[in-house]
């Protein structure tokens, strides 16, 4: 089953669950695509497909600007894993395919 597509996401930060939704278009080995939530939406930036694994950055503007490194691996439905928030740490990514 392809990585790609469309999740309801829930990332553990620091000021509290934060909820989004992430698409994933793959094309390859890469893949595009972004989340959007309450705090507004980022870009995924080199995004990259290795079996049923994403890694990619991503350049957060609110609360303050910082880079984010992300990895999650998709089982079935499910998507799980951490994005790295500078000096904040790791936080748990988690969630569900759409649809």
């Amino acid at each position: 089953m392809s990585v790609a597509g469309t999740y309801k996401i829930v990332t553990k930060t620091p000021m509290g669950d934060q909820n989004g939704t992430f698409t994933v278009t793959v094309s390859g080995d890469s893949f595009t695509g972004g989340v959007a939530g309450p705090m507004g939406s980022m870009e995924v930036r080199d995004g990259k497909v290795d079996g049923n694994t994403l890694t990619w950055k991503m350049d957060m503007k609110v609360p303050m600007p910082m880079e984010l490194d992300c990895e999650a691996t998709v089982d079935g439905d499910a998507i799980a894993g951490n994005v790295k928030a500078g000096a904040f740490g790791s936080m748990a990514l988690s969630g569900v395919r759409e649809g």
